[in-house]
């Protein structure tokens, strides 16, 4: 059984087996976290891509904790830069396994820099993230726009599909609608919206789209609920 918390904007954490992974800890300095970066305590941390309202808290989490993190190599290698021991280099197509489970890193169309000061670093590329954990298969899509090669990410038989639907920065409703038909995934759970004003957007009519054009059951959490698998 996986138990997946939503932690607000882009933030999921997943327990299974005494284990917890979490994906994007943006949590200090987001007005929709559902806990403080000091409550969380995982084995592995999980990025999708480098943008500060994704890494988050990593480093002050991985530093405390001792978590793996995984991300794509030139964001897992500035990880390592800012003194994270055990940072994992990987790439698209890749599978890394960690205590518990594995990840797939699978193309995303987005940008991805870390905002240092006034430097912009650890350039690089995004990722989705295709999660095996606790018997279920999970599907991050991180920050992304809709393309064609979703169907393929959905032959990885997906239990669940977690979408951005913030639309300017994202897809937005429709598009991540039409997402949800390419991915075949049995549950869809919109993320990143409603944190600033220019992503605001009504779950609950994302919810609409998905259950009226796709198979697909949508469940549309709110910070701090947990969806079971």
């Amino acid at each position: 059984m996986l138990a997946i918390t939503y932690l607000g904007h882009s933030a999921f954490l997943l327990e299974a087996d005494a284990k917890t992974v979490v994906v994007d800890p943006f949590l200090t300095g987001n007005a929709t976290a559902a806990r403080a970066a000091s409550d969380i305590n995982p084995g592995t941390i999980l990025l999708t891509h480098a943008h500060n309202d994704h890494v988050g808290d990593t480093v002050d989490i991985a530093k405390r904790t001792g978590a793996q993190v995984i991300a794509t190599y030139e964001l897992a290698s500035w990880l390592q830069s800012q003194g994270v021991d055990n940072a994992t280099t990987a790439n698209h197509g890749g599978t890394v396994a960690f205590d518990g489970g594995t990840v797939k890193l699978v193309p995303a169309w987005h940008t991805s820099s870390y905002f240092d000061g006034e430097a912009f670093v650890a350039p690089g590329v995004p990722a989705g993230l295709v999660v095996r954990f606790g018997g279920a298969t999970v599907y991050f899509a991180g920050d992304t726009c809709l393309f064609g090669d979703m169907r393929l990410i959905g032959e990885e038989g997906l239990d669940v599909a977690v979408l951005p639907i913030g639309d300017h920065f994202t897809m937005g409703p429709a598009d991540a609608a039409r997402a949800a038909g390419f991915l075949a995934a049995k549950t869809v759970i919109p993320c990143h919206y409603n944190t600033f004003p220019p992503i605001r957007q009504d779950p609950q009519q994302f919810k609409r789209l998905v259950e009226e054009q796709t198979e697909a059951r949508c469940v549309a959490l709110a910070p701090g609920e947990v969806h079971q698998v």
